[in-house]
């Protein structure tokens, strides 16, 4: 009898035990990070590595120090710089672009990783010259280039996908032809059609369509170009859209006026959800986008915003009003804040960092995910802060 007691006991301390998060936190510095971020996060099958900006007097000595910082990050989470399949450069000077790629090729002489380089108005480290993030695969993982058969190569230190399992990171595409690596010139409809066309053709040649697309991050260099960008977009996501974010950059050319990268997941759970308001009716769905994506055991959640009449230029009370919606929408999606592993800020202005560290400190309060901050313009007139996230449970 008293066996079974014994086993009855352990089984039902299993049962009632709290279901362990996947997310480990990656650091290897033994001084706490006194802004609410981590280094890197490991969830599921991807490790997510924050902004890092370098030390040194140029962009070469900053590219190799950051990638350094990070290749040592990622070696303490069981993978190495070879394993990166996503990268985000933020480049402050666009004079800046061909120093960078110069150190950076040096770091993947076969098979780069997927990557979008933008132009930002500032970043929030004192006299750094740019901030990079990236997404990379545990040692062991997948890691297959995707390419169309009929493309040359990129021109640049980038591949267009890198396939991980069911994921498919593209890099940034412009408005240029893959077959002869040529701009193809245009405005900005032409050109989001035909980086989407585009991003399609990657997309087949993994397996996948833009029905797969969970995440996208559309980059453009004119404010007033949003609703064409828009017009143009969205015939070609008619049932629920990427979650997205949209911000004014500047592009590594003249001839570029919008880059859009995308992270597809060919997995039939696929859901959209539509922030909840805040009395908990139904939000309002947007045509252009989703608020949140969930596929699998991951949740991508659009760049959302705060502003109101009554919290205008209040970078802080506009941060907690953009994360009390997030909130919201998360938990719609069977989400809560310890799921979240990724996130992106964008500031108008860098001067209001300390205010969107405070807020966002308040609601995400311990185990902080990666997160990458840049300042861009936003498209939200009176806007102060947008935030997207990634979410593993």
């Amino acid at each position: 009898m008293r066996f079974f007691v014994v086993i009855a006991l352990a089984l039902a301390a299993v049962l009632t035990a709290p279901a362990q998060s996947p997310k480990q936190i990656i650091s290897i510095s033994a001084t706490p990070n006194p802004n609410p971020f981590s280094p890197a996060v490991k969830a599921g099958d991807f490790i997510y590595v924050s902004g890092t900006s370098g030390s040194g007097a140029d962009i070469r000595a900053q590219t190799k120090a950051a990638l350094d910082n990070i290749g040592n990050i990622l070696k303490a989470a069981g993978s190495g710089i070879a394993n990166a399949l996503s990268v985000s450069v933020y480049l402050r000077n666009a004079s800046d672009f061909a120093g960078m790629n110069e150190v950076y090729s040096t770091y993947w002489p076969k098979d780069p990783p997927a990557r979008t380089t933008v132009i930002v108005d500032s970043t929030p480290a004192a006299g750094s010259l740019f901030e990079i993030s990236m997404i990379a695969a545990p040692n062991g993982a997948e890691r297959t280039v995707v390419r169309p058969r009929d493309w040359s190569n990129s021109p640049l230190p980038y591949s267009y996908g890198i396939k991980s399992g069911n994921t498919l990171y593209l890099a940034g595409l412009v408005s240029r032809n893959g077959k002869d690596n040529s701009n193809v010139k245009g405005d900005i409809a032409a050109q989001t059609k035909y980086i989407l066309d585009n991003g399609a053709a990657i997309l087949k040649e993994a397996g996948m369509s833009l029905a797969d697309v969970v995440q996208s991050r559309v980059y453009i260099t004119d404010q007033g170009n949003f609703q064409g960008m828009n017009a143009a977009y969205r015939p070609y996501f008619n049932t629920s859209p990427p979650a997205r974010a949209t911000v004014r950059v500047g592009l590594t050319s003249p001839d570029y006026l919008v880059e859009i990268g995308m992270i597809a997941v060919h997995d039939p759970s696929r859901a959209a959800f539509t922030t909840p308001n805040a009395d908990g009716s139904p939000g309002t769905a947007n045509a252009n986008l989703s608020s949140a994506i969930r596929v699998g055991n991951r949740l991508f959640v659009a760049g959302i915003t705060g502003n109101t009449q009554s919290n205008a230029g209040d970078g802080k009370a506009q941060t907690t009003e953009a994360l009390a919606r997030i909130g919201r929408t998360i938990k719609a999606a069977g989400f809560d804040w310890p799921n979240i592993v990724e996130g992106m800020v964008y500031l108008p202005n860098i001067a209001k960092y300390a205010d969107m560290n405070a807020a966002y400190r308040d609601a995400l309060q311990k185990d902080f995910p990666a997160r990458t901050t840049v300042s861009t313009g936003l498209m939200g007139a009176g806007a102060e802060a947008e935030i997207s996230f990634i979410a593993v449970k």
